[in-house]
């Protein structure tokens, strides 16, 4: 007769062959001989319900209202009229114009401003690298209000002309111009163009430029045959964004008072506003939609060949 012991592992320890019964938790760990373990599955989420929140909010927020603005833009002759308007065609013009002539500004100036930092040293300059991170985040009226104070009509300048002179007024008068957009356009977005060309510099091997000066190549060859073919995916990557924002610029020319000048924001808001003319001021906002996009789709490919 068996211990008490010997019954229970007797009990525990099931015969050779035969699988041990599921546990409570819902399955067993030990797999009997010649056996495979079953997968099991769980049942989780669809992803596309994770995708509905997002969608319904940028549905809400941008989709319906654009839906609103392509459908009131649809009016019988809208396009027509506007089309055919002195007004636009101006407009677009001018706004074309700014926007080219600002993004080649800043390509210049901000390569020259972006060697200057990297490759020349100067006391503070990890500095004024770090400033231009915190300038990309002023708004574009703040800059628009600095120039006022230096260069407008009762400006810093044109008060020291006129004390020193005795002249009534100053000879700076060209901020309510299309120079003085085009200026406090460049003094803005050239630091857009700054940043990439800054990260690109930052990964580029000294090595090239030490090998280049010990040869004799002189400073502004090692520029041009050996820095600028570098930093020309940053500088497209650039140039295409700050080309985007010059489009759609609005508070620049707003508070520069430049009467005279007429983007196609500022059609908009002219018609909108102040001739509660709807039709026609959706009309010019599906063009500058449609010239933003092509120049947004544009901006993402050179941007994916330059790898940012």
């Amino acid at each position: 007769m068996g211990s008490p012991g010997n019954g229970l592992r007797e009990r525990h320890h099931p015969a050779p062959g035969v699988a041990p019964a599921p546990s409570a938790a819902g399955g067993s760990s030990v797999r009997g001989p010649g056996e495979e373990r079953v997968p099991t599955t769980r049942r989780s989420t669809p992803t596309w319900l994770w995708a509905l929140p997002p969608v319904a909010v940028l549905a809400v927020v941008f989709l319906h209202p654009l839906a609103l603005v392509v459908r009131e833009s649809l009016a019988p002759g809208a396009y027509g009229d506007v089309f055919a308007s002195a007004s636009f065609r101006e407009a677009l013009v001018t706004t074309v114009w700014l926007a080219v002539a600002s993004t080649v500004g800043c390509l210049v100036l901000g390569f020259v401003l972006a060697v200057v930092i990297a490759f020349v040293p100067f006391p503070g300059g990890k500095a004024v690298s770090k400033f231009i991170d915190v300038f990309l985040s002023f708004p574009s009226f703040l800059i628009t209000l600095a120039l006022l104070f230096l260069y407008g009509t009762v400006g810093m300048a044109n008060g020291l002309w006129t004390d020193v002179t005795g002249a009534p007024t100053g000879p700076f008068q060209f901020l309510t111009t299309p120079w003085g957009v085009l200026l406090a356009e460049i003094t803005y977005f050239t630091p857009f163009v700054m940043r990439p060309l800054l990260a690109a510099f930052s990964q580029m091997d000294t090595a090239q430029l030490e090998v280049a000066s010990s040869l004799g190549a002189r400073p502004p060859r090692i520029v041009r045959q050996v820095i600028l073919p570098e930093a020309l995916p940053a500088l497209a990557a650039g140039g295409s964004l700050v080309l985007v924002m010059c489009l759609n610029e609005f508070g620049i020319v707003l508070f520069t008072g430049a009467k005279g000048v007429t983007t196609l924001p500022m059609l908009v808001y002219s018609k909108a506003i102040l001739e509660s003319d709807y039709a026609a001021a959706c009309v010019v906002a599906v063009v500058d939609i449609a010239l933003s996009v092509g120049l947004y789709v544009l901006y993402r490919g050179v941007s994916r060949r330059a790898g940012a």
